[in-house]
């Protein structure tokens, strides 16, 4: 995966349809430790006579894969043709387990019998859309020499027909000594990169994986150092990355969101998604699935953290174990780009709240300021110049009545709400901030941006603000212009064609 060219700036829906398109060719193999989900669902009118606990007026029941069933069901709900490989026991959990296994479209059943083996199940008892208990029946014993050697001659015979390998890991015993570093060591020679869903925090276990995705409590306990904020996270994983020879970390955060740190690209720091949290059980495996699918499909990691982050932010807002499909996260994509877009307009006391919280993340903030009437290339051009001087790009857009006393009556073409909604639809905008004085001197002073740029056809003492940018260390930037391209232009021309 290529790094992208601004890993800040979330992909626009149709970068996210390009990607989902992409996973649906992607052939991923599962293979970790395989449960079996069971959900009991009532309701609660009253205390036991016997204790005092609810009692659970049961409704319906429902059953599904968990743990590396439940990856290998959310990256077949999201396209890919997806291999299982696991172990079940030959017991009724076992048969229902791979009976349901049967019936998802695109997952295939590569699982191992082991017999007198206890197929892993957890089993929710939810009323009123919260869980009030989970029952598990487990064992956490290795597998059997012979039963090891099967499960690795299933993987190493479809490996050389997979693009990407997850290694599911719950500690159930299946990714045990023996069978943890021949399948790293295969995939390795097979050109297969591995996604691990990690249950240990000896992450060194992992070393070759592409990827894993720890949440922030397993993270802080592998490195011993506190993961709550940007800054304490992306210094844990660079600790790790040196000490494991991984190739990234993804990081989830809860409510912090997902926080990427590569060997190789910037770190990303992405906010969740979700609108209200129902359950969240299984929702790392839809962003392991989302991540591995999108490693496989050779995706700019950027792209692929924000489709994973949608993903895992969708399936939270549903009971149980759930999974998304395309065409709900291209929906949420279309919604967060109105969303985005809104939120990028915004009085001046908030924007400066927001500026000194870009500064505090230490930020470099850009400014530029006109009347973007009617945008053209030019335009594009100077935000694009802009944007590349630093981090977060602040654009004072001139209110109608600042225009019309520039320009006069007849000015400006498109009044100030349309004139910002078209300023925030562009990625290299981070903020629209509009001033109804003649110059923007004032919002200059209250902003004290980092970059001042204007067009190259002012020279630097003519840019309003430049003295006082200069005075606290900031820089001019004169941006290079495409010739023939104006406002003004457009307007007389547009007048002509009209006579």
């Amino acid at each position: 995966m290529t790094a992208a060219a601004d890993p800040g700036a979330p992909p626009s829906p149709v970068e996210i349809a390009r990607a989902l398109a992409r996973i649906g060719s992607v052939h991923v193999m599962v293979v970790g430790d395989v449960m079996l989900d069971r959900f009991v669902y009532g309701d609660v009118s009253r205390v036991s006579y016997e204790a005092p606990i609810p009692v659970l007026n049961v409704a319906r029941e429902s059953a599904m894969p968990g743990g590396a069933g439940n990856a290998a069901r959310n990256a077949a709900a999201l396209g890919a043709r997806v291999s299982l490989v696991g172990v079940v026991g030959d017991d009724a959990a076992g048969t229902e387990l791979r009976e349901i296994v049967a019936g998802i479209a695109g997952l295939s059943d590569r699982l191992i019998v082991e017999a007198g083996r206890p197929t892993t199940r957890k089993t929710r008892f939810v009323a009123q859309g919260q869980q009030l208990l989970r029952t598990d029946r487990e064992t956490r014993a290795e597998l059997p020499d012979r039963v090891a050697e099967a499960l690795l001659r299933t993987v190493v015979e479809g490996l050389a027909d997979c693009q990407v390998m997850i290694l599911s890991d719950y500690a159930k015993g299946v990714l045990g000594e023996t069978v943890l570093r021949p399948l790293l060591d295969a995939a390795a020679d097979a050109g297969v990169p591995v996604v691990v869903d990690p249950k240990s925090t000896d992450f060194a276990r992992y070393r070759g994986a592409a990827l894993i995705k720890p949440n922030r409590q397993e993270m802080a306990a592998a490195c011993r150092m506190p993961c709550d904020s940007d800054a304490e996270v992306e210094a844990a994983a660079r600790q790790l990355l040196a000490a494991t020879g991984i190739g990234a970390f993804a990081v989830s955060r809860a409510e912090k969101g997902l926080s990427l740190v590569r060997r190789d690209g910037p770190p990303m720091h992405l906010q969740a998604l979700a609108r209200e949290v129902f359950d969240v059980s299984g929702a790392g495996d839809t962003l392991v699935a989302a991540l591995a699918l999108g490693l496989g499909a050779g995706l700019d990691p950027a792209v692929a953290a924000w489709l994973a982050n949608m993903a895992s932010g969708l399936v939270v807002e549903k009971v149980g174990t759930a999974v998304v499909h395309p065409d709900e996260i291209l929906a949420r994509a279309h919604e967060q780009e109105v969303l985005d877009t809104d939120s990028k307009v915004m009085p001046r006391a908030t924007a400066l709240q927001r500026i000194a919280r870009w500064r505090g993340e230490g930020a470099r903030i850009g400014f530029t300021n006109g009347c973007f009437d009617l945008v053209h290339p030019g335009h594009v051009s100077l935000l694009r110049q802009a944007r590349a001087a630093c981090d977060r790009l602040v654009v004072g857009l001139n209110t109608d009545a600042s225009v019309q006393r520039l320009k006069g009556p007849e000015r400006p073409v498109q009044p100030e709400t349309a004139r910002a909604i078209v300023l925030s639809s562009f990625a290299a905008v981070d903020m629209v901030v509009l001033f109804d004085e003649d110059t923007p001197i004032e919002l200059i002073r209250a902003v004290r941006p980092d970059v001042l740029v204007k067009g190259a056809d002012y020279r630097p003492e003519q840019v309003v603000g430049g003295s006082f940018v200069e005075s606290y260390g900031g820089r001019v930037l004169l941006a290079d212009l495409i010739d023939g391209q104006s406002t003004s232009s457009m307007i007389a021309r547009a007048g002509h064609l009209r006579a």
